[in-house]
């Protein structure tokens, strides 16, 4: 079996798009869009989750404990860069396309 797939120190956001990539398929995940979506949508739950508890918000103390802040916001990262990748969005590219958008736009 091949050595698990390893992220660079630095990575540029290509970096860490390929290397998610490649990590999905080493580990066997499906990459399909609609699957990544859903668990986007999942893990962004989970992140809202974690933000709630973070401001002091109350929670079921009889639930498992869920993974805090950090680790929530990067299963979105890791779940968006997914979709992009079943998408084929250089999502680096994209976020300058937008940007270059938004610096456009009349902010009130």
């Amino acid at each position: 079996m091949a050595d698990h797939p390893v992220l660079k120190p630095r990575p540029t956001l290509a970096d860490i798009q390929n290397y998610i990539g490649q990590a999905n398929t080493y580990r066997a995940h499906r990459t399909d869009l609609l699957y990544c979506m859903l668990l986007l949508c999942e893990e962004t739950g989970e992140l809202a989750k974690a933000v709630r508890k973070h401001i002091g918000g109350k929670m079921d103390v009889a639930k498992p404990e869920a993974g805090g802040a950090e680790e929530e916001a990067a299963d979105v990262f890791w779940l968006l860069v997914a979709v992009c990748n079943a998408l084929g969005i250089d999502l680096e590219q994209a976020l300058r396309d937008k940007e270059e958008k938004n610096k456009m736009r009349i902010w009130k």
